[in-house]
């Protein structure tokens, strides 16, 4: 049997060994063939979804998002609606996200700018700010 050993398609696509499996138990990627040996042989197409499944996972979608889109690529004249509103929904999360990182950004920009570092013989500022979230100017 030809393919791909665990190891090489880990090296190709930057999936580690133990992710891959994962992938398996979670059905994301087939039980892929084995030789007489019992190594597991990866195909092409298995080098194909995994590729897919990683870059999904750099793009910061979940693996619930990412069986759903994988579904659709084995349907594809339907995909179009659901693959939209799954990319939909992950850029309303990344911009949710991005908002909540300013706000954070900012309450520690301001937390920053009460100290300037130096031990003056008083409580450090940050510290205090840190250990008591009454004393931050909004919610994060």
């Amino acid at each position: 049997m030809q393919g791909h050993s665990i190891g090489a398609l880990s090296k190709r696509t930057g999936v580690n060994v133990t992710t891959i499996r994962y992938y398996e138990g979670r059905g994301l990627l087939p039980d892929p063939g084995r030789t007489g040996g019992g190594q597991r042989r990866y195909g092409d197409a298995e080098l194909d979804r995994l590729s897919f499944i990683a870059h999904a996972r750099q793009l910061g979608f979940d693996l619930d998002a990412i069986a759903e889109l994988i579904a659709l690529q084995e349907s594809p004249h339907a995909a179009h609606g659901d693959a939209h509103r799954i990319a939909k929904e992950r850029i309303i999360e990344i911009r949710d996200r991005i908002a909540r990182l300013r706000r954070l950004e900012a309450e520690l920009v301001r937390v920053v700018k009460t100290c300037d570092g130096q031990s003056d013989g008083q409580p450090c500022r940050v510290l205090h700010a840190l250990a008591d979230h009454q004393a931050c100017e909004g919610e994060h």
